[in-house]
């Protein structure tokens, strides 16, 4: 099963009417049951309407989705191989030789990158730039970590803390004259209490370093101390740690013991999950760091890595798109994405495009549901009685039941098969449906502008035309003004040149429009203005009779505009 992410999305038109949720709904569940994997989503709210026939189907809403440009994200590594800040350089080095990766996230307790570390960064734990003298032979760390590298029994005093501090390393393989002068000199420095010893079975050699008060000894080779010694280190209050190690071995690995917080990289750049991956390749392009830690929006909590590579040709989202077939009305992302299938029963416009051939499905029927329904019909299929309903409301909503003239026998046809499936009478089924919700009693202006509303470019110059349907127009003149004054304001937000708002009365068959904009594409419209109003008697249908007038306004207008410029 795949992820959310990488199913095929079905989705319709944005400000969706019921036809494009419902279209959605049932061609992704066709696509379920013809063996595909598939989810309706959308990406606008929805109708009040479109609501209650969900209830009634008993469906839940689809998932919202405004932008289906792939993200940083979705294109993550999730399975993170990552370090924290107190781990050692050797537990960090197994971890990244057993991942096979060059770079890794080191985070806190709390799961937030705190820096990056780069396999050659370990490598200065190891080499320090200082070749000489004490650097060589100072390692940075704590007798807790060194303790926890060798695997070693602890005898004489306890560890003091887990803090790292720098420690210098004392191999004691000389004569015991020659670690009796270099311990002498470091108690002359003040600096003995921060020396470790390091020798096998030589009893004058570790009685020596206790003596003298050295911070720790480490014995090697799997040998013991005598009681005697470790009594005198308890009382010097030295570190013993017994090794299994031999002394070669064992001086190697306190190297391998400091913390990686001591070579972390500090300055790096993160991205954030919802980051769309097409600005990643611009930002990151000219930056030297390989790897990126992906992280929750708003904090640095790590949800995931990826690299260049992955920025390279990263999977693109697969998309139906139903009930529209214009970029300008589609969702967010849309040019970004693959789409493979069209269905619609709309206008063809010049801007959808692909990268492979894709099934398109463009028929001049009622609604885009006909259409879709007619799949599980031509199939031998039935939809699940919930999916049926909502086929017939998007059916019955676009066609006003049947009566608008964008009516086909086909849509006729299609209600008549639908109905019985989704166990509704088609006429109660309209009178409940229209009775839901009237948005020009209880919808904001903002609801009434955007519920419906599409957005055209024609003769260069963009439309935007929104329609609401309802069961008489008696609260239309009380609210002429609001709704006016938001028109203009959407006109000049969305900046179009001209704005309309539709209100059709479905008893009566009839519209009443508000226009906002270029003056000479309003003087084309083929309505009567009375007080503000255009009455378009007999109009009902933006397809097939408001766009066409509109398109017919704005092609003479746009020779009288170029005239006058």
């Amino acid at each position: 099963m795949k992820n959310a992410s990488e199913r095929l999305l079905v989705v319709g038109h944005k400000n969706p009417d019921t036809d494009a949720i419902c279209s959605a709904i049932g061609h992704a569940e066709f696509l379920r049951m013809t063996g595909g994997e598939a989810e309706a989503i959308r990406c606008g709210e929805i109708p009040v309407r479109t609501k209650w026939v969900l209830q009634q189907a008993g469906l839940e809403p689809p998932r919202l989705v405004t932008d289906v440009r792939v993200t940083a994200g979705q294109v993550a590594r999730r399975d993170v191989v990552s370090v924290s800040m107190d781990d050692t350089f050797l537990t960090a080095y197994r971890q990244m030789v057993q991942s096979g990766v060059r770079s890794v996230p080191v985070v806190d307790a709390n799961g937030k990158v705190k820096g990056l570390l780069h396999y050659l960064d370990l490598l200065q734990l190891l080499l320090p730039a200082e070749m000489e003298g004490i650097a060589v032979r100072t390692v940075t760390a704590s007798l807790t970590n060194i303790c926890a590298t060798l695997q070693a029994t602890i005898v004489g005093a306890d560890c003091e803390s887990g803090e790292e501090e720098d420690l210098h390393l004392l191999v004691g393989a000389s004569s015991e004259e020659s670690v009796v002068r270099r311990l002498k000199a470091a108690k002359e420095a003040g600096q003995v209490g921060n020396y470790v010893v390091i020798c096998g079975d030589r009893p004058g050699i570790q009685k020596l370093a206790i003596e003298r008060g050295v911070k720790g000894l480490i014995v090697t080779g799997g040998f013991d101390i005598p009681a005697d010694l470790i009594e005198l280190a308890r009382e010097q209050e030295v570190t013993v740690l017994l090794a299994t190690h031999d002394t070669a071995s064992v001086a190697k690995l306190v190297s391998c013991s400091r913390q990686v917080s001591g070579v972390v990289a500090g300055e790096f750049e993160v991205v954030e999950e919802g980051e769309v991956i097409s600005g990643l390749r611009k930002r990151l392009a000219g930056l030297s760091q390989d790897l990126f830690p992906v992280v929750a929006r708003g904090t640095k909590q790590l949800t995931g890595v990826l690299s260049k590579s992955d920025l390279v040709e990263p999977w693109r989202t697969q998309l139906v798109l139903v009930d529209h077939n214009e970029f300008a009305q589609a969702v967010t992302g849309v040019d970004e994405a693959d789409v493979v299938e069209v269905i619609d029963h709309h206008r063809l416009s010049g801007d959808l495009v692909s990268r492979e051939p894709i099934r398109f499905l463009n028929e001049p029927v009622g609604s885009t549901s006909t259409l879709v329904a007619r799949k599980f019909m031509h199939r031998g299929l039935k939809p699940p009685q919930g999916v049926a309903m909502c086929l017939c409301a998007g059916l019955i909503s676009d066609t006003l039941l049947l009566t608008s003239p964008t009516t086909t026998d086909l849509d006729r046809e299609i209600l008549a098969w639908l109905a019985p499936i989704a166990g509704i009478d088609p006429d109660k089924f309209t009178r409940d449906f229209f009775a839901v919700g009237s948005l020009l009693i209880t919808g904001t202006a903002e609801e009434v502008m955007n519920t419906d509303r599409k957005e055209f470019f024609e003769e260069g110059m963009k439309v935007s035309i929104s329609q609401i349907e309802e069961l008489g127009v008696d609260h239309f003149s009380e609210r002429q003004e609001e709704l006016g004054e938001a028109l203009e304001a959407l006109r000049q937000r969305t900046e179009s040149d001209l704005a309309l708002l539709v209100v059709t009365d479905i008893a009566t068959h009839d519209s009443l429009i508000l226009a906002s904009g270029e003056q000479v594409i309003q003087d084309g419209l083929p309505y009567q203005c009375e007080g503000g109003i255009l009455k378009a008697p007999g109009v009902v249908s933006r397809k097939k009779q408001i766009f066409p007038a509109v398109w017919q306004a704005c092609r003479l207008a746009a020779g009288k505009i170029k005239g006058r410029d």
